[in-house]
């Protein structure tokens, strides 16, 4: 017997989040759809928050070997939006290594809307295979923070970068602003193409395996900052860069160097500075800030995922900007 209802057009795993500016000044969803495994959730707000939030979520707690997930973001001019993660993002074993789990993500940001996407870490477990592409094209003056990082696996079980793959990709483009009769100029600049690949089957000649050439980093991270509302983090993580009297976590000053430094260390955020560095020496993190065509690209890497948790968390806490233009519920999965 032939259905009387229409075949769903539905495709799994897709997505579609359109974030618009509401009446009143605050930001609201004006789409908001996904397919399993896909799960978006949305709670409800204080309506004195200009952002809206969205838990970007898969069924069962992760991404189960085959699952691809594609999602399309829109934020329309002026809105602000925000995507956080309930916890790591698991990926499954995979039952062979042609088997791949896949998350793709493109984002248009039209003119002086805003994405904050500081999830949580993906988390790969033993002989999984991953690939993501998150491409973001913005309008002239509007923002972006974005935050992609990498966890080791499942140290419990004594995984250690015991996966089969892992690709990552994050682009960031301009694109002009649409004009009065709706029609816009094709042209598109790419300013970053961000790539990482971790393979293990391309590691090292010299080193049996890709656990051997992380060199006892359990963590890596990007994050990718863009457009005014990002101006002042920026600056402060490119200052804070260019301010470190030392390569890696070694300060090279003398003794009493070090000691007139620590005198002149009268503001809370030298104080503030004082503390982080000693944090980093202990937890041997390492990290560098960039500017590259507008953008600032900052990487990171430390032995502990904790450690790299809270300082990135510190960095954005301290500085303030994210607070301030998305609320704090965007800082959740850095803390």
């Amino acid at each position: 017997m032939n259905s009387p209802f229409p075949k769903s057009t539905s495709i799994p795993g897709q997505g579609h989040l359109v974030a618009k500016l509401l009446p009143e000044g605050i930001s609201g969803l004006e789409t908001f759809t996904y397919q399993y495994p896909l799960k978006l959730i949305s709670p409800s707000r204080p309506s004195e928050d200009e952002s809206v939030l969205v838990f970007l979520l898969s069924y069962g707690g992760g991404l189960v070997a085959g699952d691809k997930v594609n999602l399309k973001v829109d934020v329309q001019a002026k809105a602000k939006l925000t995507i956080v993660t309930q916890g790591h993002t698991k990926v499954f074993t995979s039952t062979s290594p042609d088997i791949v789990t896949r998350q793709d993500m493109h984002v248009h940001i039209a003119s002086e809307g805003a994405l904050c996407l500081l999830p949580d870490p993906v988390q790969p477990f033993a002989g999984s295979v991953y690939e993501q592409t998150q491409i973001f094209r913005l309008e002239e003056d509007a923002s972006i923070c974005l935050l992609d990082w990498v966890t080791r696996g499942r140290t419990a079980r004594g995984e250690n970068w015991s996966f089969v793959r892992w690709v990552g990709r994050n682009e960031i483009w301009t694109i002009p602003a649409a004009q009065e009769d709706g029609k816009t100029d094709s042209r598109e600049r790419l300013l970053v193409r961000d790539a990482v690949i971790l393979d293990s089957n391309r590691s090292h000649p010299e080193l049996a395996k890709l656990r051997d050439s992380m060199h006892g980093v359990g963590i890596v991270g990007t994050l990718l900052l863009r457009g005014p509302l990002m101006k002042s983090l920026g600056d402060f993580f490119l200052a804070e860069f260019a301010s470190l009297p030392r390569l890696g976590a070694r300060d090279f000053r003398s003794d009493a160097a070090k000691q007139a430094a620590a005198l002149a260390q009268t503001t809370p955020r030298e104080k503030w500075r004082a503390e982080r560095l000693v944090m980093e020496n202990n937890s041997k993190l390492l990290w560098s800030a960039a500017n590259v065509r507008g953008c600032v690209v900052v990487k990171f890497g430390a032995p502990e995922v904790e450690d790299g948790r809270l300082w990135i968390g510190s960095m954005l806490q301290e500085e303030g900007s994210i607070s301030h233009h998305f609320g704090d519920h965007a800082l959740m999965c850095v803390r």
